[in-house]
């Protein structure tokens, strides 16, 4: 697969992903550890399709998808948790380059470098980011939004890291190598 920013196709996969995000965010699962923290499957999509169309993909999802899905289900956009979303979707994208999934390789070092770039900008994003603009953009109370932060960023870490390392190998393993064929 050719490997453009922002190609027709990945126009296409920026909508249709944007829509599977809004779709994954009903089915949550809640911790009832901090309260308005769940667990989602929305960024285990996020990461696949980031990994494969690259850092604009991947943060116009998760721009789109998680400030619509905000307004349909609560009415109104909670935007400091908007941002760490966009760039969560710009983080799992940066390897899109270097991570050859299109081709049908993922591999242990495709599996450790893309985990660790998931927990380096999940542990920025839902630690430091969310819970700081909570602060600065509505006025919570500090303690409440960096424990949602801490429990929500551990909860997207462990879920992108099982369940989207494991959806990424899985659509690897469909793609066809190249020289894989033989002339017989």
């Amino acid at each position: 697969m050719k490997k453009d920013l922002l190609s027709i196709r990945t126009i296409v996969a920026i909508g249709v992903g944007a829509a599977i995000f809004i779709v994954l965010r009903y089915i949550s699962i809640p911790v009832g550890i901090v309260p308005n923290t769940t667990l989602q499957l929305n960024y285990v999509f996020l990461a696949l399709i980031a990994a494969l169309y690259g850092p604009v993909a991947g943060g116009l999802i998760g721009l789109i998808g998680h400030s619509i899905g905000d307004a349909l289900q609560y009415g109104s956009v909670w935007w400091s948790w908007v941002i760490v979303s966009t760039l969560v979707g710009v983080g799992f994208g940066l390897l899109w380059r270097k991570l050859k999934i299109s081709e049908g390789i993922f591999g242990w070092k495709s599996i450790v470098l893309f985990n660790a770039v998931q927990i380096l900008t999940q542990a920025i994003g839902w630690f430091l980011i969310a819970p700081l603009g909570d602060i600065t953009i509505y006025g919570e109370p500090a303690n409440k939004v960096f424990l949602q932060g801490i429990v929500a960023g551990i909860l997207d870490i462990i879920t992108v890291g099982i369940l989207g390392t494991l959806l990424i190998w899985i659509y690897a393993k469909t793609q066809t190598k190249k020289g894989s064929l033989k002339k017989e």
